[in-house]
């Protein structure tokens, strides 16, 4: 039978300026070969999925990591490494642990941009491969563990609409501190109200593990120097970025399931239908009444992403 709890552990990863760990939750059999990964946003943790993993744990191994920076894992010493190819670098080294015999992927915002960007390097790997290796053999061995199976996009593509981008610098620096967990429950209603409907216990879940009491304060409980990266982008080095992540979305060959809320201001519903024709293994899934971004907590939105993974 599949644990109803999750499992925190952690793995030891490397940056430029050194080494940190990685915490992880884990959910239902811990030696099933059959994998799915959530990776959750910007400034959000593991924990975000719980409700999903508990769906999909009497089947899978889930398991789902607090980012770097975030949660229970290491804060790093140099800000600028908060970044997607250090997050990617990441999780190679956690599925490189794992060694799955069938991965699944699914990436909230951040998420899933770092999905895309480990699609891309997955393609590339494979290209090398082929190159020494018959072509059975270099699709029968992927290189330290690496592969993916589906890919769930949750509310994010290669192109980030710009107010979006504005939005989300000004508040992810942003200090600030309550009083008591109802006050930080409060404010995350507020500020997150783009998730769409919630109860009040599904709000106090989605505050429970970003936010963190400190000398009798809840505050948030990321490293505020993610906000460092921010201020240095350019239109030129976002221009740049997002050309790579057009080339690793159409080098993806499994099948992919994009997700949308409807009233999304990151994932316009335009760059949602220019994905779909470019990439014929994706199709979409819209999400009545909800912005940026879904949180799969929902019955509708659990029970599609099952499906999807299922099949």
């Amino acid at each position: 039978m599949a644990d109803t709890s999750p499992r925190l552990k952690a793995i030891s990863c490397v940056s430029p300026a050194g080494t940190h760990r990685m915490a992880y939750w884990e959910w239902g059999d811990a030696h099933n070969p059959d994998v799915v990964l959530c990776v959750h946003g910007l400034t959000r943790t593991g924990r975000d999925f719980d409700v999903l993993a508990q769906a999909l744990s009497s089947r899978y191994r889930v398991v789902c990591p607090d980012v770097v920076g975030r949660g229970l894992s290491d804060r790093l010493t140099q800000p600028m490494f908060y970044a997607v190819p250090q997050y990617t670098s990441d999780m190679v080294t956690l599925i490189g642990r794992l060694q799955p015999q069938r991965l699944s992927w699914v990436g909230t915002s951040m998420g899933g941009l770092i999905g895309l960007v480990y699609a891309g390097a997955l393609a590339a790997s494979q290209v090398h491969a082929t190159k020494l290796l018959p072509a059975r053999e270099a699709t029968e061995l992927p290189p330290s563990g690496m592969r993916l199976d589906r890919l769930v996009l949750n509310d994010v593509g290669p192109h980030i609409e710009p107010a979006s981008l504005v939005r989300i610098g000004q508040y992810v620096g942003e200090s600030v501190s309550f009083d008591s967990f109802e006050m930080a429950v409060a404010y995350v209603k507020q500020t997150a109200a783009s998730f769409g409907p919630h109860t009040a216990e599904q709000w106090a879940a989605l505050t429970r593990y970003t936010y963190i009491e400190q000398n009798g304060k809840w505050v948030k409980h990321y490293d505020l120097a993610l906000a460092e990266p921010f201020k240095t982008m350019t239109p030129e080095s976002a221009a740049q970025g997002e050309a790579i992540l057009w080339s690793a979305f159409d080098s993806i060959s499994c099948p992919t399931l994009i997700v949308r809320g409807n009233d999304s201001d990151l994932l316009s519903e335009q760059t949602l239908v220019q994905m779909l024709s470019r990439n014929r293994n994706a199709q979409a899934f819209r999400v009545a009444g909800v912005g940026h971004a879904p949180t799969l907590m929902a019955d509708d939105q659990v029970q599609h992403v099952q499906t999807f993974l299922n099949n």
